[in-house]
């Protein structure tokens, strides 16, 4: 399975925004974008606000990309799901990409980052409906509910994350039961509860050339 193995400070730094890929991290003084905010590279992003409308579009899918952790082909392949789909393609897009199981691990408070809930589904830590799912792209529906493998709550990992459970939010989509390590689906994502500013019409005008 193919996946992005580098720095993950360096995908902020190329974007020129801190997208909180590190979990806690990012919220210090160790944040990359805070110590060294220029874009990696030689020239340091001298020719960023040169960009014209193509790069724009560009970097603002790559951001979208890099935020929700989805290579290109599975990234493109949302795209024609949502163009599909009646209402706005680009709020579509976004509302699919919510619906990953790890970013709705992720969004529930049970993982430091989505890097973080993604190895941890792969793992088997978590049950849709009670039966396993290890696949970080299946999407959740209304109605799911995600939980915690019993024998896994005992792990010194999940231990850790109980103890800072209550100090994440968890979006009006899910309703989250803490104690239990588990959430339920009770309405689908909406544009608005996406918590990070993605400019989606640029995303769609580059696919759409």
């Amino acid at each position: 399975m193919a996946k992005y193995t580098g720095p993950s400070c360096r995908q902020c730094r190329r974007e020129g925004v801190k997208m909180f890929l590190k979990g806690d991290r990012c919220y210090t003084d160790k944040c990359a974008i805070t110590r060294r905010g220029k874009v990696p590279g030689q020239h340091g992003g001298a020719r960023r606000g040169m960009m014209k409308d193509y790069g724009l579009q560009l970097r603002e899918k790559q951001k979208a990309k890099r935020y929700y952790g989805v290579l290109e082909k599975q990234f493109r392949n949302y795209y024609v799901k949502a163009n599909a789909t009646e209402g706005m393609t680009g709020e579509n897009l976004l509302k699919l990409i919510e619906r990953r199981l790890d970013n709705t691990v992720y969004r529930m408070g049970i993982a430091e980052s989505r890097r973080d809930a993604r190895q941890l589904v792969r793992h088997g830590h978590f049950t849709i409906n009670g039966k396993k799912a290890n696949i970080p792209s299946m999407l959740v529906s209304l109605g799911d509910e995600i939980a915690v493998v019993d024998k896994s709550k005992s792990l010194p990992k999940f231990k850790s994350l109980a103890e800072n459970i209550d100090n994440k939010t968890a979006p009006a989509w899910l309703d989250v039961d803490k104690e239990k390590m588990s959430a339920k689906v009770i309405a689908l994502p909406k544009r608005e509860d996406v918590d990070f500013e993605i400019r989606e019409h640029l995303i769609v005008e580059l696919y759409s050339k």
